[in-house]
């Protein structure tokens, strides 16, 4: 394919609003394309070279894509600006220009073509990268169409302005299969094991939906992780899920732990042949130089060829022993200075979960067995102040009386609570189950727990607010059946300076022209400012009421900020269903 066909493609999404349109479109687009087409026009409609995991990033600001618009159509910067104040859209700018100044190196390219100048762009490092960048663009924009140009400049931007999510991509795979959704579960499924888009279109244009099956847990590959049910009891959870397996709920971040031993097969280079350590978040980004404490912890008390566990990152302090607070644990996730705060702030890693060891796929097999499979991988240090990797202690509960007394004991210990497993239960990578049921200290007491929300924007503050450049933000939780943002709440108090400032300067950063396709919002609630969804923030809230002005139809009354949830990414936020679940109970 011509990328010149696919920007119309991008056109064609890009006025659409209906879902189920863009998935037909996609779907259309999807059967035009070969095998080796699919993978790389996939990355390229997320406004990426790669899947997320592996967090390649353009790492070309405005400005700089600016320079390589100017260069390639030999225009005054001036004038560039003056008309690019005008429409506010970088892409539009750079199309108008095309169609006057045209080029005598205008030709048409192939799709595979120009994604490989996009992945020399976004990988070029070090002196004189930002040149090679600036000249490899340029060189696009002089070569490719006018419209192509308006993507051109989108795509190192990360606007690209098309407004689905990855799931819309799952839908459309099935109907370019079937011309309809009934193959999305599966497809989902395979996903959630290998979160790769690409991958997953690659195969199934080679093996169609049985190639799937194939797919199963690969060391350094992350697995989207499993979600925890949630109830207000000891009695509804012991009612659920009957006789199960209790163990403290840790109040840090989750850290997924990837880990191949040493092996001299891999190679006479003796470095090359040393056991490797990578951690991944919640929200699949690697983040394993963050840890160095993780890592020399996992290379020492772990006995394995492979393996990939989970487990809970929280700080403690090791003269008390005591956990420390999610605010201190997470001044841990930094990308300066890590070895000062690495001693300041030491981490425990509670392992909880094993999905994958010595080649065996754990994820289907029941928990109890995961768990034995856990305890004997660790190595237990001599001096346990001194473990690192933790497998802490559950126990076997059939009484709600013993529940609660568990959970008590929780609490009092500063822990969140505590999380009953099914003892016979899977694994279900990227879904929420009643395999694992989650009881906090919030769904004991009257006020609600509390809710993951996106920040979708803001408006312009007064009097003391214009200190901050904001005096209230809108945020939202996610309509699946929509592929949407709906709007719960606009909260203009409860944050202290510093949260004030903190947010100000995240939103200020993903700043937008115009509002995202994939947010939902009524006039009345419209905001003077637009950002990328991007933030999430933990929201607590007295409860939730109707509401005729938002979105979601439910309104979130007092809400206020309880923490930001860097450890998240935005479709990890609560879901409208959770939401009415909530009222419902």
């Amino acid at each position: 394919m011509f990328f010149s066909e696919l920007s119309r493609y991008f056109e064609k999404i890009e006025g659409n609003s209906s879902r189920l349109e863009i998935t037909r479109i996609l779907a259309e687009l999807f059967n035009k394309l070969n095998s080796q087409e699919i993978a790389k026009v996939v990355y390229l409609l997320q406004g990426r070279v790669g899947p997320a995991y592996e967090g390649i990033d353009f790492g070309m600001a405005e400005r700089t894509i600016i320079k390589s618009a100017m260069s390639a159509l030999n225009i005054d910067r001036s004038y560039f600006e003056k008309e690019f104040k005008k429409s506010g859209d970088l892409g539009a700018t750079v199309e108008s220009f095309k169609k006057i100044y045209t080029s005598f190196e205008e030709k048409d390219m192939e799709v595979l073509t120009v994604f490989d100048f996009f992945y020399r762009l976004a990988t070029a490092t070090g002196n004189g990268s930002q040149d090679i960048k600036t000249s490899l663009l340029a060189q696009l924009i002089r070569q490719l169409d006018p419209l192509s140009g308006r993507y051109l400049v989108r795509l190192p931007t990360g606007i690209i302005r098309l407004g689905f999510s990855d799931m819309t991509v799952l839908d459309a795979y099935s109907w370019m299969l079937t011309g309809d959704k009934s193959l999305r579960p599966v497809i989902e499924t395979a996903y959630h094991v290998r979160p790769d888009l690409g991958f997953i279109g690659k195969i199934l244009k080679e093996k169609g939906v049985d190639g799937l099956k194939e797919i199963g847990p690969e060391v350094f590959t992350p697995i989207i992780m499993m979600k925890a049910e949630r109830m207000s009891s000891a009695k509804e959870i012991i009612k659920q899920i009957g006789k199960c397996l209790v163990e403290p709920k840790f109040d840090g971040f989750r850290l997924q732990v990837h880990y191949l031993g040493s092996d001299p097969r891999r190679g006479s280079d003796p470095v090359k042949s040393l056991p490797k350590v990578r951690l991944f978040s919640r929200s699949l980004e690697d983040v394993t130089f963050m840890y160095p404490d993780i890592v020399e912890g996992v290379k020492r008390e772990v006995k394995a060829d492979e393996l990939i566990i989970e487990g809970e990152a929280i700080g403690y302090n090791p003269k008390t022993g005591e956990f420390l607070p999610f605010q201190e644990t997470v001044q841990r996730k930094r990308k300066y200075d890590i070895g000062a705060k690495a001693i300041e702030v030491p981490l425990k890693l509670f392992a909880f979960e094993l999905l994958y060891l010595n080649g065996k796929n754990f994820i289907k097999e029941p928990f109890f067995e995961r768990r034995n499979a856990l305890e004997k991988v660790t190595i237990k240090n001599k001096d346990i102040s001194k473990q690192i990797i933790v497998v802490d202690n559950q126990e076997e509960v059939d009484k709600e009386k013993r529940l609660e007394e568990i959970f008590e004991s929780a609490i009092s210990k500063k822990l969140e609570g505590v999380i009953a497993k099914k003892i016979d239960g899977v694994y279900q990578p990227g879904a929420r189950g009643w395999n694992w049921i989650k009881y906090k200290r919030s769904y004991s007491s009257r006020i609600n727990d509390t809710i993951d929300c996106l920040v979708m924007g803001y408006d312009f503050g007064k009097g003391k607010r214009a200190d901050f450049g904001m005096g209230a933000f809108l945020v939202g939780v996610l309509d699946e059946k929509k592929d949407k943002f709906v709007t719960v709440a606009k909260i203009g108090t409860g944050l202290t300076d510093k949260e004030w400032k903190k947010l100000w300067v995240m939103s200020n950063e993903l700043r937008i022209k115009e509002k995202p396709k994939n947010y939902l919002v009524d006039k009345q609630a419209e905001c003077d400012v637009w950002i990328m969804p991007k933030i999430v923030v933990e929201i607590k809230a007295d409860e939730i009421t109707k509401s005729p002005t938002h979105t979601a139809d439910l309104a979130l009354r007092f809400p206020r900020l309880e923490r930001f949830r860097d450890d998240k990414k935005s479709g990890e936020v609560t879901t409208l269903e959770e939401l009415q679940s909530m009222v419902r109970s």
